[in-house]
Formats: C-alpha cells, structure tokens, sequence
C-alpha cells in the first residue's frame, strides 16, 4: 500500500467534500451515509469548510482520517467520534463509559480490496486509544442490516454485534442499523 494514512487538514475542505461526494454516489450510499448527494452537493463553501475545520488534525473531540495516494488524491476516509460517558451523543444514546464511534467510511471502488479500509480504522483505533483524559473504553460503529459486506468487514477486524440498534435513518423500511464494537485491549 502506498498511500498515506493521515489526519485531515483544516484548509483541505475542497478535497474534503469532493470524497463526501464520490462516497455519497456510490450505489450502496443509502445503506451507508445519513446523507444524500443532492442535499451535500447543494450545500455552500462555508458548510464544507467548517465541516472540515471541526475534523481536522488538532480537534480531540472528531478526527477525519484520510488515505491520500503519492499523487495526492484522496482514495478512503473515515471520521471519529469521541462520545463522552453520561452524555447524550449524536445518535441519541447516552453512553455509559468513554467511547468512540467510526462514521463516514468510504474508500473509492478502484482502490478497494489494497487494505486502506484496514489502514484507516486502524488509525481510528490508535486515535481512539491515545486519547488524553479518561480513557476511551470501546470503539462503536452502526451499520445497515443489509450491508452485508460492511458487516464481514468489521467482523474481520474484530468488531462485534452488541445486540443494540436502532431504527434505519428514515424510519420508514423498517430496517435496522446494528451497532457493532470493539473493546479497548486489555494491558499488562
């Protein structure tokens, strides 16, 4: 793989949101990504740079992660989000220890299968792990009940089904998104 995985940088919102787009266009999105690409694309420059400046290397509560080719294109991302224990997060939940949750993961269709899914949640669970103050205790992601390829995936990096979910993001299928984890590895 010769790619970097690094964390993004505030003035990259043009590239930013140019991968939200290519990921919001992929044939499975609506499985994916509570977002579509009519609504993204008609959002103006300043919602892409705020965006972009929330995720960026410095911030310790969200981190985009990207994995940039030696041309300088952007090929995968992947963002976190710290969730503070007794505090009602995005999702609605209020967590009862110090977690992480991994949203936004996309790598384009033509560098699938080179390992930069891995190399990007990898670097969210060192990010996750490295934290300062109270120590994250678990990694959580949610993902569509009919993503059947997502699921294998976390499954292969050792995320596991909680037996939590929730409603699918418009409520209206019927369909479910599974909340998946992984624990913080024990030390000796």
């Amino acid at each position: 793989m010769e790619h970097l995985i690094r964390p993004l940088r505030s003035d990259e919102w043009r590239k930013a949101r140019d991968i939200r787009l290519a990921a919001l266009r992929d044939p499975i999105a609506h499985l994916a990504f509570l977002d579509t690409y009519e609504a993204a694309a008609a959002r103006p420059d300043e919602h892409w740079q705020e965006r972009t400046a929330g995720a960026a290397e410095g911030n310790d509560s969200i981190r985009q992660f990207v994995a940039e080719a030696p041309d300088g294109t952007w090929d995968g991302t992947a963002t976190v989000l710290v969730e503070h224990r007794g505090v009602e997060s995005l999702f609605g939940d209020v967590p009862a220890v110090q977690q992480t949750q991994v949203v936004g993961v996309y790598v384009r269709p033509a560098a699938r299968g080179a390992g930069l899914a891995d190399a990007l949640f990898r670097a969210a669970l060192e990010w996750s792990w490295s934290l300062e103050g109270e120590p994250v205790q678990r990694v959580r992601l949610h993902v569509h009940e009919e993503n059947t390829r997502a699921r294998a995936f976390y499954r292969k990096l050792g995320f596991v089904p909680t037996g939590a979910h929730m409603p699918e993001k418009d409520g209206h299928g019927g369909a479910l998104e599974l909340e998946y984890e992984v624990r913080r590895p024990v030390t000796r």
